[in-house]
């Protein structure tokens, strides 16, 4: 299945943002893609308040709709990114992935469960200040031309620093992990590659992980670096910054090939099961009088 990261440097306005998805969603079409993932708030960066104003009703919005149409014309599997979706509580937003299918039909929510806060003292993020955490990991199986039944786990951003989401999707049986991403150029430098190898290799699975990439209109600068990563940790495609449409291929018998030769899936203990002592040693009855 031939998958397309798009990386975006998005702005405060929606239409314009939209405009630019959309051509970059139709080279990745051109390309043959079958499933497209767009970076998270692919229609909107910028400062909170506009943010939330922006913010559409589950069901209903000009984001919402330009993903349904965009899915549908050009026959795509499209994770969206992300965009803020308003809760009952006014002044407040989920920050939400939504997978189409190729019908134009919304086939999946996914709800960010892990909120970014970071502080070092020049520079501060607290999503939690507006948006409200999910409750549930998502998982959706997508059916694609060569007959292959992938499992798909949905994750966002922050996730990527939460290893136990993805053990979970991986025990569920998901083999494809998506990511839409707006890592900060500070963390992105440290940490992104590091973070979406380990979570493919861990797991033996693939990722495809869709990323902001260049300075903001407000000044924010984010990392880039869209790719697409199989099971056993190499990254097929990558772009380093801007906008780009990143495709790579992910073949069944190959990631089924990886998971037969290490199969740390099948080795793993049950974490449950696990018991933590402190520096715990019992010598044997008559080693009393052995040196050590």
């Amino acid at each position: 299945m031939k998958i397309a990261a798009i990386q975006m440097v998005s702005g405060p306005r929606v239409a314009d943002n939209l405009a630019r998805a959309r051509r970059l969603l139709e080279q990745a079409a051109a390309a043959g893609a079958e499933l497209a993932v767009l970076p998270e708030y692919f229609g909107f960066i910028g400062d909170d308040a506009p943010k939330l104003g922006v913010a559409e009703v589950w069901g209903d919005g000009p984001m919402q709709g330009f993903l349904a149409q965009a899915a549908r014309e050009l026959g795509l599997w499209l994770v969206g990114g992300s965009l803020p979706l308003r809760t009952a509580v006014p002044g407040r937003a989920t920050n939400t992935s939504l997978v189409f299918d190729p019908s134009g039909h919304v086939h999946a929510r996914y709800d960010k469960l892990h909120l970014f806060r970071f502080d070092d003292g020049e520079r501060r993020y607290d999503e939690a200040a507006t948006l409200d955490a999910g409750a549930q990991a998502v998982c959706f199986d997508l059916p694609s031309r060569d007959g292959h039944r992938w499992r798909v786990g949905l994750s966002i951003c922050y996730d990527l620093r939460f290893p136990e989401l993805y053990r979970a999707y991986a025990a569920a049986g998901c083999e494809l992990f998506t990511a839409p991403s707006a890592f900060t150029a500070l963390t992105g430098a440290a940490h992104w590659d590091l973070l979406t190898r380990t979570r493919a290799v861990e797991n033996t699975c693939g990722l495809v992980a869709a990323a902001q990439g260049g300075t903001h209109e407000n000044g924010r600068r984010t990392w880039g670096h869209s790719r697409v990563v199989d099971a056993w940790g190499s990254v097929l495609a990558d772009a380093p910054a801007g906008e780009a449409v990143v495709c790579a291929e992910l073949e069944p018998a190959a990631l089924a090939a990886t998971r037969a030769r290490m199969a740390s899936l099948a080795h793993r203990r049950d974490a449950q099961a696990l018991r933590v002592v402190e520096a715990a040693v019992s010598l044997p009855p008559d080693s009393s009088s052995q040196s050590v």
